[in-house]
């Protein structure tokens, strides 16, 4: 079944999911416990288990960090394979190409250190540059993701607990990503949608 989308005044992206401007996420994922909503057990950082999909341009970029994140993460991952060597072809991503990062202890690679979260984006707070470009894009998105012409939402957004509770709207909690990796006039485009989407909500008739 096909999601209900709205239409976006956009020259790349067309369509957006309505549920996008109404689901909401926990506020601070940094503070909130990850559970796994089919088996109520911890597990930290759960949006990032399985690894994800990185634009050749921003393995490269990764790579010339290296120096810098490296020293963050346990010996055996310092040392280990960061990505998969199998690039995929997608046309979604801006080189066109992706690969994977590799998994290490249940976890993305760059989980492997001493705090949680992502040790790129530690990285970039504590040596003070700019991860934009850095940091996978796909990343900074989540709970959002895209495919041709659309923002959707990511598969895997329902399985984690943080999308069960209360707290901003997805769009609320991605928009300045949005804007920082797809340009103002998207932002632009969403702020419509969504004050159609919400205003078409309060007009809704209540249920008795």
């Amino acid at each position: 079944m096909e999601e209900p989308s709205v239409a976006l005044a956009h020259p790349r992206f067309r369509w957006a999911w309505t549920s996008i401007f109404t689901k909401k996420l926990a506020v601070d994922c940094m503070t909130h416990r990850c559970t796994m909503v089919e088996t109520e057990r911890e597990k930290l950082d759960a949006c990032c288990q399985y690894g994800c999909d990185v634009d050749l341009r921003e393995r490269d970029a990764i790579e010339a960090r290296a120096g810098e994140i490296r020293p963050l993460l346990q010996p055996e991952a310092q040392s280990a394979r960061w990505f998969d060597p199998e690039e995929e072809v997608d046309p979604d991503y801006p080189s066109g190409r992706v690969v994977r990062t590799e998994v290490f202890g249940g976890g993305c690679i760059f989980l492997a250190h001493d705090q949680r979260g992502c040790a790129i984006h530690r990285a970039s707070i504590e040596q003070g540059w700019d991860m934009r470009g850095v940091k996978p894009a796909i990343c900074r998105l989540f709970p959002l993701s895209y495919e041709d012409d659309a923002i959707v939402i990511a598969d895997e957004y329902p399985e984690y607990s943080c999308a069960h509770v209360e707290g901003p709207t997805l769009y609320r909690i991605t928009r300045a990503a949005l804007a920082d990796i797809f340009g103002e006039a998207l932002v632009v485009a969403m702020d419509a949608a969504e004050a159609q989407i919400l205003g078409a909500h309060r007009h809704l008739p209540v249920a008795r």
